[in-house]
């Protein structure tokens, strides 16, 4: 989900609600602690150089139970962060507290904002011989190995 999504959605809100992939719900006492940006340069298995940014909020509860943050201020953090930090349009990623830092991807159901699972994959999956797998959906999806039979492996 992107920036302009959330702050669409934020204007139709009355409650900020975070539905965890357990259905579980992020205590309503959340505090969003973080907006910005999260730049990731690097270099893949097949040898390219890649550069990914994401806008990241980070959600912290702590014991001040009695705390709401409701979407007119998240919108107003929002706006600090493309005033000041440059923040573009970009794909969100939600840091949350679990058994280590949790990062989700956003989503939304119509009342409660998703946090999806992430999962990685081989972006070289050409350089380091993996056949592309059909699901019985006819997706194609990635295999969890990124290693061909000749020894080039990521």
């Amino acid at each position: 989900m992107k920036l302009s999504q959330v702050k669409n959605i934020l204007l139709e809100l009355d409650n900020v609600l975070f539905k965890l992939p357990d259905n579980s719900f992020v205590p309503e006492h959340f505090h969003v602690t973080e907006v910005g940006i999260s730049t990731k340069n690097f270099i893949d298995c097949g040898g390219k150089v890649r550069f990914e940014q994401v806008a990241n909020f980070q959600l912290w509860d702590a014991n001040d139970y009695e705390h709401r943050l409701k979407p007119g201020k998240l919108l107003h953090i929002i706006s600090l962060s493309e005033e000041i930090l440059g923040m573009e349009d970009l794909e969100i990623e939600v840091e949350y507290q679990s058994e280590t830092i949790g990062k989700y991807d956003l989503g939304f159901d119509g009342k409660s904002f998703l946090l999806l699972a992430k999962k990685t994959a081989c972006l070289a999956e050409a350089y380091c011989g993996i056949p592309v797998a059909t699901e019985k959906n006819g997706h194609s999806g990635s295999p969890t190995t990124c290693c061909a039979t000749d020894g080039n492996c990521c």
